[in-house]
C-alpha cells in the first residue's frame, strides 16, 4: 500500500475547507449573520497579530525565508484588515435594516 504524500493530503484538507466554509456561510440566515460577523472580525483580528509576528519574524537576517515570512506577513494583514473593514461595513448596514424609520 502506497502512502499520499502529505502536501497532497493538506491540499485535499484545505480545498473540502473551502467548500465546507462556502455552503456554512451561504445558508446561515440574515437573524444569525451579525453575530456570526463579529465573530468573523475577531478572529481576523488574531490573523492580523500573527501577520505583524510573522512579518517581524525575520527582520534581522536576510536570505529568501525572511522575505518569505514579510510577504506572507504583509499579505495576512491586508486581507485581514480588508475583512475587518467589509465585516464592519456589513454589519452596519444589516443593523441599519432593524431601525425604526422616520415617519414625516
Amino acid at each position: 500500500m502506497e502512502y499520499v504524500d502529505p502536501t497532497v493530503f493538506r491540499l485535499a484538507i484545505f480545498v473540502l475547507a473551502i467548500f465546507v466554509g462556502y455552503y456554512v456561510v451561504w445558508s446561515v440566515t440574515p437573524a444569525l449573520h451579525t453575530p456570526l460577523m463579529a465573530v468573523t472580525n475577531a478572529i481576523s483580528s488574531v490573523i492580523i497579530v500573527g501577520g505583524l509576528m510573522a512579518a517581524a519574524a525575520f527582520s534581522g537576517g536576510g536570505g529568501a525565508n525572511a522575505w518569505v515570512a514579510k510577504g506572507a506577513g504583509i499579505a495576512a494583514v491586508t486581507l485581514a484588515s480588508v475583512n475587518i473593514f467589509g465585516g464592519f461595513m456589513v454589519t452596519r448596514r444589516m443593523l441599519a435594516m432593524y431601525r425604526k424609520k422616520d415617519k414625516r
